[in-house]
């Protein structure tokens, strides 16, 4: 695994389709860039209402991605047109889990949870359900929470130093949470996983109680 583009940008207003749209996603790429506990630096979140806890600090899209949607959508993407920090080259959403660990430059990073795509990403590529086919075919990316500030550059390597015991991947996390799967065990498993944020396990809480109950017999009245 390894990092093809370090992408950063500061909230600003840009024109999308005669629309203004105060974003932080018209990320460019940098050479380098200092992590720090909540982004990287020159970088920010214009929606600080759903992007500004801890566990969303880093964006990671896969490169692999790209040839995906050049091919389909008939259009070039450069990367960072998916507004994630990190390129990376290798890191599937099938293979990715929740908690584990990654070093890349001098810094460290923990998976937190799969990317929730946005309205904004698809008014700023022209493709107004660029979000929902995202989700369709699950490569949505992932977020990731600072562990260890540092100077990262790009083209180091995305080097895996941690697993996590519980092999909950970023594609069964899409399967969950986009009601593909209805999986007791595997809701369970998200439910009771610390490392994934506290808001999305009480959703998933109340949606396990939810389906358990459901499951239970009627109860036969005399």
């Amino acid at each position: 695994m390894k990092i093809i583009s370090l992408n950063v940008a500061l909230p600003s207003t840009q024109l999308y389709k005669g629309q203004e749209v105060l974003t932080g996603g018209a990320k460019g790429a940098v050479s380098r860039a200092r992590l720090r506990s909540h982004n990287f630096d020159e970088d920010g979140q214009a929606d600080l209402v759903n992007r500004s806890e801890l566990e969303k600090a880093i964006c990671v899209y896969l490169f692999d991605h790209y040839a995906y949607w050049q091919r389909v959508l008939d259009f070039e993407f450069e990367p960072g047109a998916f507004s994630e920090n990190l390129t990376i080259l290798d890191a599937f959403e099938t293979e990715v889990c929740i908690g584990e660990v990654f070093k890349f430059g001098e810094a460290v990073a923990q998976v937190c949870q799969a990317r929730q795509p946005c309205n904004k990403l698809a008014v700023k590529n022209g493709q107004k359900l660029l979000s929902k086919w995202m989700v369709r075919t699950g490569y949505t990316g992932f977020y990731m929470g600072v562990l260890s500030e540092g100077v990262v550059p790009m083209g180091d390597a995305f080097e895996r130093i941690e697993r996590h015991q519980v092999r909950m991947a970023i594609a069964d996390v899409n399967d969950v949470a986009y009601k593909r799967s209805y999986g007791l065990t595997l809701i369970e498993q998200l439910t009771n996983l610390p490392e994934y944020p506290a808001v999305g396990r009480a959703l998933f809480a109340e949606r396990l109680e939810h389906l358990r109950r459901r499951q239970q017999p009627e109860e036969v009245s005399r």
